[in-house]
């Protein structure tokens, strides 16, 4: 497929800590590649220290935009993307040249075919540069609010995608911003994530931050808290023989969690010691013996229906996974991938895992291959995009 496709991930640049972000949207580059497509992959980059706005407090944190470009190039180097990174100015300022050097800039990456955009906030003065656009919605219901409300302003695109199942359809208990919104699956390139078996005593994990606070929509207020979430689940472990493990970034806060959950039976790691780097999360996974995770409160009252590209790695690399149900799915129920609404659903899915462990594994890493393949999915998407 002699196809230049423009990819915007969102923000890998200034998350370096992120291994699981990369892998997110590296699993779209690898499968672009597989199809036979050449891929660039798009970052927008600002370096005036006096703009202290908080979209750019956001994006670095304090870190060093150099440096995050140096390491962003490595990453891409070692999964054979040596010269793909292309930058763009956010400011409209010019990108110095040791910053620039070895990049692609935006001139170059407009001569693509497509835009695969996976970022809400990329500008549309950047979007409207190229002959055809896509975007890929990873936020279902709480991108559609942000874009109700203003808060966010998606520029304008050809064709608009989701991995909310029931986006833009009457289950969705949110809007759908007068868009018509095809969905996908989120993918994962199966050649990259192969099955991996784990040791009898391997707990089962799940990589995901604690917080995130709480929004208004229409004079209601839903939590986007990971962590409320989990807490309903605190006394799990002491109702199933699985060993059950977090890995969160608690930061400063570890010892503090991990006294309060320990003693409950968790397991608590800091995220970035065990996913800091792709490499560093995909070993995590692989050595897992499965995935246990819930959601954030406002996917299962929204009603979104989404698999988070996460989940897809486990299933992937042959790991069972039991995640919160957020609503209806076309994805068969109980064989590898099992959703939970209660205690006692969760408790009876990891037993039905542990009873007859090798077939869910063959399962779930099966449930990868028919639904997630990155190849099938991306080869939808081309289909459509560039109709």
């Amino acid at each position: 497929m002699s196809v230049m496709v423009c990819l915007v991930p969102a923000n890998t640049v200034g998350y370096p800590n992120g291994g699981g972000h990369f892998w997110e949207y590296l699993n779209w580059a690898l499968a672009l590649r597989e199809v036979g497509c050449r891929v660039i992959w798009l970052e927008g980059v600002d370096l005036d220290d006096k703009d202290t706005s908080m979209a750019r407090r956001r994006r670095w944190r304090g870190r060093d935009v150099r440096e995050c470009v140096a390491t962003l190039k490595a990453r891409l180097e070692a999964y054979g993307f040596k010269e793909t990174l292309a930058l763009y100015s956010m400011n409209g300022e010019t990108i110095p040249g040791d910053v620039a050097q070895g990049c692609l800039n935006l001139d170059a990456a407009v001569s693509a075919d497509l835009l695969l955009n996976l970022w809400h906030s990329t500008p549309a003065p950047v979007v409207q540069r190229f002959r055809r656009s896509a975007f890929v919605d990873t936020d279902p219901g709480l991108l559609q609010v942000w874009m109700t409300t203003g808060d966010i302003r998606v520029a304008s695109h050809d064709i608009y995608f989701t991995i909310g199942e029931t986006v833009g359809t009457s289950a969705a208990r949110f809007p759908d911003c007068g868009i018509r919104w095809h969905y996908t699956p989120s993918p994962v390139a199966l050649s990259a994530w192969p099955p991996a078996s784990a040791e009898p005593a391997a707990p089962y994990t799940t990589v995901t931050p604690w917080w995130g606070g709480t929004f208004e929509f229409q004079g209601v207020t839903f939590s986007n808290d990971k962590g409320e979430a989990f807490l309903q689940y605190a006394e799990l472990p002491s109702r199933t023989s699985a060993k059950l493990e977090l890995a969160v970034c608690f930061g400063k806060h570890l010892d503090e969690w991990r006294a309060r959950l320990a003693p409950l039976g968790w397991q608590v790691r800091e995220a970035w010691d065990v996913s800091a780097t792709p490499e560093q999360y995909q070993a995590y996974i692989q050595q897992s013996r499965g995935e246990f995770s819930c959601v954030k409160p406002y996917c299962p009252q929204f009603v979104n229906s989404w698999t988070s590209n996460r989940t897809v790695c486990y299933l992937a690399s042959g790991k069972p996974a039991v995640v919160q149900h957020t609503g209806p799915s076309r994805f068969p129920e109980a064989e590898g991938l099992f959703r939970f609404r209660s205690m006692d659903e969760v408790v009876r899915a990891l037993a039905a895992v542990e009873s007859d462990y090798e077939r869910h594994c063959r399962l779930a890493r099966k449930l990868a291959e028919e639904y997630f393949d990155g190849c099938q999915v991306v080869t939808r998407i081309l289909e459509r995009a560039l109709k």
